[in-house]
């Protein structure tokens, strides 16, 4: 805001050299506002004791006042002067500020509207205008000043400089010229937002989560900074608060569908399919030629156990965009449902538009390689299928990170801290509620199965895959990155049985916004959380851990063929998913020799060949007692997210046990990578049997 030289600068009447000495003692008055402005303001009102119509002198009296806390002069000074200055926009500024702190809205606002009416392009008198509002109960007036505040500060040359610097990656330099900015002018949201971005970019999560909570402190209408908060808590798995913020969001004036989208997108991480559906079919209704908002509405569909629903929606999705690969391949993914020759058609069709394009989406090419190999094996043409799903899984290799030599030596550290020694004298810590169960192993390995077993019981509630246990691995394994300790096994070595207790205790308190029944016991069934079996047991010691295995070359090429949304990095190779499954075995049958009976080992072929032997086992393993609703299990109507969630919906059949033999020409590299542990399968080989 521009300051007393826009003013008069003083009385018609007084001299040129009077005016010139007025002027010199002015400016050193002004210099002295920001350090000593009891000094200022006494230099001001002896200005105006020789000049009372010297303006900039009045401005800089209330400026000093303002300063010295002495609010309610400021404000009755500054009113006179915004009488006689109306077109100085310091005036009004400086009026604004003085009643603000004041605790004058009224007086506030109408100062900020006349001048955000004169200088609609400087962003700091919206927000200001925004708080006032607030602070006279006008909400949504304060959640507009707040956009148009967001909107003029899309014009500011130094914020577009410093973005432009983010983008280019140069985020030390980015985040410089912001800091001098923020110690310049302080109280900025947009460039408080930036920095939170630049924060997120730089790996310092918790940083910009906060430094967004800032912004929307000081602007809660800022409806940009609120979904990238939303999208950062969904991340970090801070659903509840995601969720609050989400639905205020969606109360914005600002009539943005997204705005829905995004909390739907929360309902359903929280498992809330059905306010989830309600949301897409009323955006659908509305605005029906909207294909990626269909595909949305399938999955939930398909969540919910409604087939023909799923499929009239992703019927919708390719229909309205041919090339959106997900959507065929989520129509393809279903597995009670076969494409046929039209389909194929349509889809290499789809794959010569998007030939044609300049820039394709590697989404959109990967998925329908996929879709087309699984609508290839449906009419039983391995050779095609088993080509267009390596031309799918060659695609989205390139596109992901994965070290197999690395996770081989992570498995190797975790055998080499979980002795026997080590399990045994931490017997006692860890959190005792016997809650989880955890169904772990390989995707596609029959998980799901079990899963929809337990959850048929009157004491268990399914949930789903839950991220919370890799969450708290992954930010015990930065400890180490970040140098704390010397190696995974003095991290772990380091935790005293309190540690251990709280750990276990956040495990249960992160999971609890999934529960949504009093029922004792609920299922945690993120396959990955294998590799956390040593961590699960000092934690959470009598929690239970159920290790679903599945014929190795059947699990690993059903894997294989399968797209996952993520998390599966090493599925993509058949190669490295042997590896994988080698690993898998190791340290499994490491737990199975230093901690006899903590995992208990449910092998599909013999649950599909002697269901109701092999469920009264799962259930004396989980200590509940047999119920018959377990045998019938397909007639839970639960919601069920992963692959499989149309086959468990049916009594149990074979057909799928052997379907890898038909690809068996082509799935040498898996077959010699696997070895023996498909040769003795399912008892564990020598070669991965400890010592």
């Amino acid at each position: 805001m521009t300051r007393g030289s826009d003013m008069h600068s003083g009385s018609t009447q007084s001299r040129p050299h009077d005016a010139d000495a007025h002027a010199r003692a002015l400016a050193a008055a002004t210099a002295r506002l920001a350090g000593e402005p009891a000094a200022a303001l006494a230099a001001a009102i002896a200005l105006l004791a020789e000049a009372p119509d010297l303006l900039p002198a009045q401005l800089l009296a209330g400026q000093a006042l303002f300063r010295l806390g002495r609010l309610e002069e400021a404000v009755a000074r500054l009113s006179a002067l915004a009488v006689l200055a109306p077109e100085v926009p310091a005036v009004r500024w400086e009026l604004a500020q003085a009643a603000a702190a004041a605790g004058q809205p009224e007086t506030a606002i109408t100062a900020l509207e006349q001048l955000t009416r004169q200088l609609p392009a400087v962003p700091g008198g919206w927000f200001l205008l925004g708080r006032q509002y607030r602070a006279a109960g006008r909400s949504e007036d304060g959640w507009k000043a707040d956009l148009r505040g967001v909107a003029a500060s899309t014009q500011d040359p130094e914020l577009l400089k410093a973005a432009l610097a983010m983008q280019q990656g140069e985020l030390d330099q980015a985040a410089a010229m912001l800091v001098a900015r923020q110690a310049r002018a302080g109280g900025d949201p947009p460039a408080s937002r930036l920095a939170a971005e630049i924060r997120w970019r730089q790996g310092d999560m918790p940083a910009a989560i906060a430094g967004l909570e800032a912004v929307l402190e000081q602007a809660p209408g800022y409806d940009m900074a609120r979904e990238f908060l939303i999208r950062l808590l969904v991340q970090s798995n801070r659903l509840p608060d995601a969720l609050a913020h989400a639905e205020l969001l969606a109360t914005s004036p600002v009539q943005n569908p997204g705005h829905d989208l995004i909390l739907a997108s929360v309902l359903v991480h929280l498992g809330e399919q059905g306010r989830a559906r309600g949301l897409y079919e009323g955006l659908l209704a509305k605005t029906p030629n909207q294909p990626q908002v269909w595909q949305n509405l399938g999955h939930v569909l398909k969540t919910l156990g409604e087939q023909a629903g799923a499929v009239a929606a992703y019927r919708e999705a390719v229909t309205r965009q041919p090339t959106l690969g997900e959507a065929w391949w989520s129509l393809a993914n279903l597995k009670t449902v076969k494409l046929g020759a039209a389909d194929i058609a349509a889809m290499q069709a789809a794959l010569a538009t998007l030939a044609g394009e300049a820039s394709p989406r590697a989404e959109d090419l990967f998925h329908l390689q996929f879709a087309l190999g699984k609508a290839h094996e449906d009419l039983g043409q391995a050779e095609a299928a088993f080509r267009h799903y390596l031309e799918g899984n060659r695609q989205r290799r390139a596109g992901i990170s994965h070290d197999a030599d690395a996770f081989s030596a992570e498995i190797d550290a975790a055998t080499g801290v979980f002795t026997a020694p080590f399990l045994a004298s931490r017997r006692d810590g860890g959190c005792p509620a016997p809650d989880p169960i955890f169904i772990v192993g390989l995707p596609r390995s029959g998980s799901t199965l079990i899963e929809q077993i337990l959850a048929s019981h009157s004491q268990v509630e399914g949930t789903m895959e839950l991220p919370d246990m890799m969450m708290i691995a992954s930010r015990l394994a930065a400890r180490v990155e970040a140098g704390e300790f010397a190696d995974f096994g003095a991290m772990m070595a380091a935790l005293t049985p309190a540690d251990r207790r709280r750990l276990g205790e956040e495990y249960l308190e992160r999971t609890r916004i999934h529960r949504k029944s009093d029922k004792p016991r609920f299922i945690d069934k993120m396959p990955n959380n294998w590799q956390h079996t040593g961590l699960i047991r000092l934690i959470l010691p009598n929690a239970t851990i159920i290790d679903a295995r599945r014929h190795p070359m059947g699990c690993c090429f059903s894997a294989w063929k399968q797209h996952f949304a993520r998390g599966q990095s090493f599925s993509y190779d058949l190669v490295e998913v042997g590896r994988y499954y080698r690993d898998y075995v190791r340290l499994m049958a490491h737990f199975d020799a230093v901690d006899p009976g903590a995992v208990t080992r449910v092998i599909y072929e013999e649950m599909v060949a002697d269901t109701e032997n092999q469920v009264r086992r799962l259930l004396g393993a989980v200590g509940l007692a047999f119920e018959p609703a377990c045998l019938e299990f397909w007639r839970n109507d639960r919601a069920v997210r992963t692959a499989s969630s149309e086959q468990v919906r049916q009594p149990i059949f074979t057909d799928g046990v052997d379907h890898w033999k038909a690809f068996a020409p082509w799935l040498g590299p898996l077959t010699e990578t696997l070895g023996d542990v498909v040769t003795d399968y399912p008892a564990v080989p020598a070669s991965l049997t400890p010592i």
